[in-house]
Formats: structure tokens, C-alpha cells, sequence
């Protein structure tokens, strides 16, 4: 979640810890967590900045639900910088905790999410908090608050807060819509400017594919666009999980 102009621009500061930049791929994590389930997931994004360059980012991952509360999954990423080639960016080790029961008034859960750069030098990047998913009939919100921090890293980094936030109408279970939006606030006890917090949001179509008995291929894409000068204009990001027991 780096962006070599945020870094460059808070260098030129005086010295400020470094601004991080979300994933064109980064997705809203879900709470529920399904024992034994075994899932590979493949997501991808592409954002497009106002320069008219663009940058790419993509991860492979392996996932299994150990018990009813808790699911891990790896991730090797990729990214591929403006006017670069892809490269392999870091390991990520994915940890969801689910809290409350599926019939609790609201379903919650717990993310901790560790990544090793290939950059050393950045340490360990380290994302944690809540996630949160409420349904009225057919509509399901979802909303997570995500602070984010590096240790053990050779330069200083700003502790941030980030947001996922999504709304779906469950029009089938083959296919549902709605609208999704994530942002990076700033640091987390005082938050940036405007025009220096990360806004991007748009609309979103979700799906499901049944392959056999308990095993399917699930699948969201969104089309965002970015709400204030320091987000990409545009950004198109997509999941595929295939999921089997």
C-alpha cells in the first residue's frame, strides 16, 4: 500500500513520516467465517491518476477457515508502477475473526493483516480493527475502520486510519448491486486536510456461480472514482474467489 509520489511529497515537507497509499486491488474484508472452508482468491486493480498514468496491483491467496471464528489466508502481491513493469511486492498473512453470531443484531468481526515488503526498509506493515455488517432485508451494509502501521521500518511512517465501506441489494443470489468506497483518513488521532485524505467510491455488482455441492466461484467488481486531489481519478478493481469444502 505505497505510493512512491506520496513518499516523495512528504519527504519534501520537512521530513514528515511517509503517507501510504491503498492497493488498486484492496477489497472489503467480509466477517463471517465458514469452518473449513478452503478458498483461492485472486484479486486485481487498476487505478488511472490524473497525469493519465496508471498502476496496477495483484494477489494470489490461499485461505481455510480453521474453527467457526477464525479464517487465515497468504497472499503473494504484485504491483506494477507507472511506467514500470510488474514486479513481486510482499507476502501478506490474512487473519479474520468472526465475533457475533450470524442472528446477533450485527454481525462483527476482527482483522489482523500482516505484510513483508520486498522493501526492507518499509519493515512490517501491520492493519487491524473491526468489521462491521448490518442487513435490512434485502440490503447489507458493511463498514470496517482499519488502522494501519509500520514497525521495525528504517524510516518513519504515519499510524493511519483507513475505511472500508459497502451497501448491496441482494437482488438474487446469483447477482447482486450496490455501491462500494474505501479511504485512507489520515493519521488516525488526527485525521488530514481534505485534500490530502484518499476518497474513492462507486458502483459495485457482486455474484455467485455454483459449481457443484459446496463448491462455487464468487465474485465482486467495482468502477471508483476518486473524490479529492490526492486519489487516483479512476479505479477499477476485481475479486474471484473459488470456494469448496
Amino acid at each position: 500500500m505505497r505510493n512512491t509520489k506520496a513518499c516523495l511529497l512528504a519527504l519534501s515537507l520537512g521530513g514528515l513520516p511517509l503517507l501510504s497509499h491503498a492497493d488498486a486491488n484492496d477489497y472489503v474484508v467480509m466477517p463471517k467465517v465458514d469452518v473449513g472452508e478452503k478458498e483461492f482468491d485472486v484479486k486485481s486493480g487498476v487505478e488511472r491518476h490524473k497525469d493519465g498514468s496508471s498502476e496496477a496491483a495483484h494477489s494470489l491467496g490461499l485461505g481455510y477457515g480453521f474453527t467457526k471464528q477464525w479464517f487465515s489466508e497468504v497472499y503473494a502481491k504484485y504491483k506494477r508502477s507507472a511506467n514500470e513493469s510488474q514486479v513481486f511486492d510482499a507476502w501478506e498473512w490474512e487473519n479474520k475473526f468472526q465475533l457475533t453470531s450470524t442472528d446477533a443484531y450485527a454481525l462483527i468481526g476482527f482483522l489482523v493483516e500482516i505484510e513483508r515488503p520486498v522493501e526492507r526498509s518499509e519493515g512490517f506493515e501491520v492493519t487491524y480493527g473491526p468489521l462491521i455488517q448490518k442487513d435490512f432485508g434485502r440490503v447489507q451494509y458493511n463498514l470496517n475502520l482499519l488502522v494501519q502501521k509500520h514497525v521495525q521500518a528504517s524510516q518513519p511512517f504515519q499510524t493511519e486510519l483507513h475505511y472500508q465501506a459497502q451497501i448491496k441489494y441482494k437482488q438474487s443470489p446469483s447477482f447482486q448491486w450496490g455501491a462500494q468506497a474505501f479511504g485512507n483518513l489520515g493519521q488516525y488521532k488526527h485525521w488530514s486536510t481534505t485534500d490530502l485524505q484518499e476518497q474513492k467510491i462507486g458502483p459495485a455488482v457482486f455474484g455467485k456461480l455454483t459449481l457443484a455441492q459446496k463448491q462455487g466461484v464468487k465474485w465482486n467488481a467495482a468502477y471508483l472514482k476518486g473524490t479529492t486531489d490526492s486519489t487516483p481519478n479512476t479505479t477499477f478493481r476485481l475479486q474471484v474467489e473459488y470456494e469448496y469444502y
